[in-house]
């Protein structure tokens, strides 16, 4: 009985061990803790957002470790170029994605008795499109550099080149699309502003 307790016992005390984490520093691992989900809920865009943002801050893992084979010195500083864009992108989309959960399209008449709350939760809206266009600006800029070194091909991140090449033709603006979403915001603001709830 004693020899049980104590192979319990050395057991759960080896547990910890075997099931710990890892330590992130660079870029690239906090890249892959960002996910997304099938549906997704406002926690989780935030816990994405919180995660994209360390990756801005994070240093580059070695090139060793890059998420797309490095042989030169102008791959590394494309992709270097090529995963802030990304990154940048990533973050607006994240964004969006908690603006739309608190967008309300159309103002319904049969919406009126909660008036209030559908201007908070526009409010909410409004304010995660705005932090969304902040990073517009950062997005255009690595874009602009890694298609000054459009030449060298990384393959593993075709689809970063495609967002860089779609940036640099006008096809992908952040600027316009988040402009429209918070113009229709004021105008289905002002619709909420304008009811009057007597029935």
């Amino acid at each position: 009985m004693k020899r049980a307790l104590l192979a319990i016992a050395l057991l759960v005390l080896a547990l910890p061990r075997a099931a710990s984490s890892y330590p992130v520093y660079f870029k690239e691992q906090y890249y892959r803790l960002f996910h997304t989900h099938y549906i997704q809920y406002p926690d989780d865009s935030i816990e994405n957002i919180y995660w994209l943002e360390r990756a801005q801050k994070a240093d580059f893992a070695n090139p060793l470790y890059a998420l797309a084979r490095i042989e030169t010195e102008r791959e590394w500083e494309r992709y270097r170029y090529l995963f802030n864009m990304h990154l940048e992108l990533k973050l607006i989309e994240q964004h969006l994605r908690l603006g739309s959960k608190y967008d309300k399209r159309v103002a319904y008449f049969y919406n009126a008795p909660w008036k209030d709350q559908n201007l908070e939760s526009l409010a909410l809206a409004e304010t995660a499109y705005r932090a969304a266009l902040a990073y517009w600006p950062a997005a255009v800029e690595w874009a602009r550099k890694a298609q000054d070194l459009r030449f060298v091909h990384l393959e593993e991140v075709q689809a970063w080149s495609d967002e860089a090449a779609r940036i640099e033709s006008g096809e992908l603006d952040y600027d316009r699309i988040i402009a429209s979403e918070l113009d229709r915001v004021a105008r289905v603001r002002a619709e909420f502003e304008a009811m009057d709830f007597t029935y």
